[in-house]
């Protein structure tokens, strides 16, 4: 493994652990006009997103539920990552973090038209979110991974379905 690899493995678990254990905007979001419940069968993690929508602009977003690190870790950094997202860019969100997850897209690249994460040390547009591109190498957690953006579009584009990871 070479030096950036590592160091983005390192990160990686840092970064998982951090948010697992100090979940950022857990709890319900009063005022919250989208809402929408995900599950992942293959491990049971359960999610409820809730969501804040003004003139098309996510203003605040929050979580609750029961999960796995991954599935925490990801619902907290996705909380993070939407206020002030227009709708349409929330969604470009969702399928390059799939793709990075998945490991169709690069950790660092520009799939979400500019770096509007607040990237950090680990770059690109994904900003903090990069650190997930990890996950690839360990494909049942990819849904884990996952999750709480399956349930993102579910919330956005009010199907009423519980979200799922299959």
């Amino acid at each position: 493994m070479n030096a950036v690899a590592a160091e983005l493995r390192d990160l990686y678990r840092e970064v998982i652990l951090d948010h697992s254990r100090k979940p950022r905007n857990y709890g319900a979001l009063e005022g919250a006009n989208r809402t929408a419940d995900g599950f992942n069968p293959l491990c049971g993690d359960r999610l409820r997103l809730f969501l804040r929508v003004e003139d098309g602009v996510v203003e605040q977003a929050a979580f609750t539920g029961e999960g796995c690190a991954i599935s925490t870790a990801s619902a907290s950094l996705l909380t993070e990552a939407l206020p002030g997202r227009e709708e349409a860019k929330a969604l470009e969100l969702v399928d390059a973090f799939r793709r990075l997850a998945s490991g169709e897209g690069e950790a660092g690249g520009d799939e979400t038209g500019g770096d509007e994460t607040g990237g950090d040390e680990t770059g690109g547009a994904l900003g903090k979110l990069s650190v997930f591109s990890g996950v690839r190498d360990y494909p049942a957690r990819v849904k884990c991974a996952t999750l709480a953006w399956h349930t993102l579009r579910a919330a956005l584009e009010e199907s009423g379905a519980v979200a799922t990871t299959e």
